[in-house]
This record gives structure tokens, C-alpha cells and sequence, in this order.
């Protein structure tokens, strides 16, 4: 028989679960995760900063640079600006897709709690950790590229791993690290939401007949 079981600590891993794995995935495909230095429109002197992202960009077209043109500057994996990016993109989008697994299989665990006899939670718990793993180590390697051609064009030819030099870190950076932070979070979670939802207080509503708990 499924008992469906909500409760605060649980409900929250669940909601974070589901939040982190779109944060994730919304930073990895943002053009977004470098701003470069401002130029000038070749009509008028408005100024713009292009953005860099893993394998996208934008930059400002038309004649007088109102429009905005988006999209992969890669065609092919190989084509990615820099060996550091490309390994950079695999961890990421390892650790992006156990998180999506994992906040698809947290909506479940409101009806089931356990795989096999284990817990859902500590299971889910374990892959979000080693998703943060998989995400902080990719973090790490992706300034290591910004030597690359691709990235001087864009931040200048002072620009090194490591030092970005005229471009600075736009808002998908700072999403990815925030959600790699958050991953770890939810793991500690997982455990909290295991407690409460075996809490003798939820046993007791079993034995009563309950189908639906809430304790909040």
C-alpha cells in the first residue's frame, strides 16, 4: 500500500532537489558565464559586452547593433574553445543529469520511500553528493581554459587561465557555483528528510490506517 508522507524537512529536500537540478541545467546552456570588455557599435558609440559562455554567445548585430544574435559558436564538440572547457562541460553535464534524475525520483519519494529495501533517501543523498563532485570539479577546470583564442578575443590578450583580464563572470557562473553549493546542501538533507519521515509519530499513523500524512 503507498502512504503518501509530507513533511517540512522532506518537503524541502524535495523542492530544493528540483530547484538545483533546473539551475543547473539553465546555467550549463546560458552564453552567459563570461562578460567581455565593451566595445563600441561600429555606427554609433553605444557601448556592448558580449558574453562567452561553454559553448555559446551573443553577440550584437545589425547596423546600427540593436539586435542581439545567440547561439553555439561550436559546431562540434571538438570545436569547444579549449581542452579545459571540454572537460569542463562533460563533468558538468554528468553532475546535471544525476540531478535531474535525482529530482525526478524526490517526487516519487513522497509515495515511496525505499528502492529495494534501501532508503530513497540515502540513496538520492549519495548521488546528490557525488553530483556536487562531478559539478565542483568541472567548476574548477573551466577557468583553466580561459587561456584559449576564443576567450583573448573576448577578454583581451592579457587574458590566462585562471585570469580573465578585461571580461568578468556573468550571472551563470555564479548560478552554477550556487547550485553546486546547494547540491552538497541537499545531501545533508536527504538524511534529515529519512529522520522525519520514520519518525515514530509517522509509524504511528501507519498502524492507525493513514494513507496521507502530513506532519508539519
Amino acid at each position: 500500500m503507498c502512504h503518501v508522507i509530507v513533511t517540512c524537512r522532506s518537503m524541502l529536500w524535495t523542492l530544493l532537489s528540483i530547484i538545483v537540478a533546473f539551475a543547473e541545467l539553465i546555467a550549463f546552456m546560458s552564453p552567459d558565464w563570461l562578460l567581455g570588455f565593451p566595445r563600441s557599435d561600429s555606427v554609433d558609440s553605444v557601448e556592448y559586452r558580449p558574453s562567452l559562455g561553454l559553448y555559446s554567445r551573443c553577440l550584437r548585430i545589425g547596423a546600427r547593433g540593436v539586435g542581439v544574435s545567440c547561439g553555439p559558436y561550436a559546431g562540434a564538440f571538438t570545436e569547444v574553445a579549449s581542452g579545459f572547457w571540454q572537460a569542463a562541460m562533460l563533468f558538468l553535464a554528468a553532475g546535471t543529469l544525476v540531478l535531474g534524475c535525482v529530482a525526478c525520483i524526490s517526487i516519487f519519494s513522497l509515495c515511496f520511500q525505499s528502492i529495494l529495501k534501501k532508503s530513497i533517501f540515502n540513496i538520492c543523498g549519495l548521488l546528490q553528493a557525488i553530483a556536487g563532485l562531478l559539478l565542483m570539479v568541472g567548476l574548477m577546470m573551466y577557468p583553466a581554459g580561459w587561456g584559449s583564442e576564443k576567450v583573448t578575443s573576448y577578454c583581451g590578450s592579457e587574458a590566462a587561465p585562471f585570469r580573465p583580464a578585461q571580461c568578468s563572470l556573468g550571472w551563470a557562473f555564479y548560478a552554477a557555483v550556487g547550485g553546486n553549493l546547494a547540491a552538497f546542501l541537499c545531501a545533508v538533507l536527504s538524511a534529515q528528510a529519512e529522520i522525519a519521515t520514520s519518525s515514530d509519530k509517522v509509524q504511528e499513523e501507519i498502524e492507525e490506517g493513514k494513507s496521507l500524512i502530513c506532519l508539519l
